[in-house]
């Protein structure tokens, strides 16, 4: 019975030292392929330029904002191996913090490794309410000869290595957009006119054109 006994105990550790040999190869091979999924889907965030900015009209002849543009955007993809699914993505433009124009949504996209993608949305916002302080500025600025408006992209983005796909990231990027008064010391080919009442005596049409091509900040 003794010899039984110390031979079933026996097997009793054989089993358990085989289970427990089992498990930690088994947690090391799942900690070694997380770590290679993870080094592979640390992706790049993907780069964004504000290409061109054609202003179209503006108009400030009551203390709210109504103005239309339209901006061409790119964005690319700096990785390798990862591609980018982009959703419910909405642009709009801002002066001074304050939104002058209506979300636009773009048109949802994959974008493969390396490739560029091209946006160019039109954007307009009538009778927008602003602080007083805030038409005053434009009307400032625009008499001065510029105008500092920020393009911005809100929306999410998927990763994708293989088949697999990530859950969804908040995108959030910004875009200086400096219009400058044709006839200056500027680059760019677009010229559009800005209908800006109480800019000087009166309504007063002024030349505005994008300065030139911006490096947009990008937070994922």
């Amino acid at each position: 019975m003794g010899k039984d006994k110390h031979h079933r105990d026996w097997i009793l550790r054989r089993c358990c030292g085989s289970i427990a040999a089992c498990i930690l190869t088994l947690a090391v091979l799942v900690g070694f392929i997380v770590l290679v999924i993870y080094l592979a889907i640390h992706p790049s965030k993907p780069s964004f330029y504000l290409q061109d900015v054609q202003l179209r009209n503006i108009d400030l002849s009551d203390p709210a904002i109504s103005l239309n543009l339209q901006v061409t955007i790119a964005s690319r993809n700096p990785n390798d191996r990862v591609g980018i699914y982009y959703k419910t993505l909405h642009v709009f433009t801002t002066y001074r913090d304050e939104p002058i124009t209506v979300p636009v949504e773009l048109p949802a996209i994959y974008q493969g490794h390396k490739d560029v993608s091209v946006w160019s949305p039109v954007m307009s916002g009538e009778s927008v309410p602003v602080g007083q302080y805030v038409a005053d500025a434009m009307k400032q600025d625009i008499s001065a000869g510029y105008v500092l408006l920020h393009v911005k992209v809100d929306g999410r983005v998927k990763w994708k290595v293989g088949s697999w796909v990530s859950g969804g990231y908040h995108l959030f990027v910004t875009c200086p957009a400096l219009l400058a008064a044709s006839g200056g010391n500027v680059g760019g080919a677009f010229a559009m006119s800005a209908t800006a009442g109480g800019v000087g005596a009166g309504n007063a049409t002024v030349s505005l054109k994008f300065a030139q091509a911006a490096d947009c900040t990008v937070d994922v």
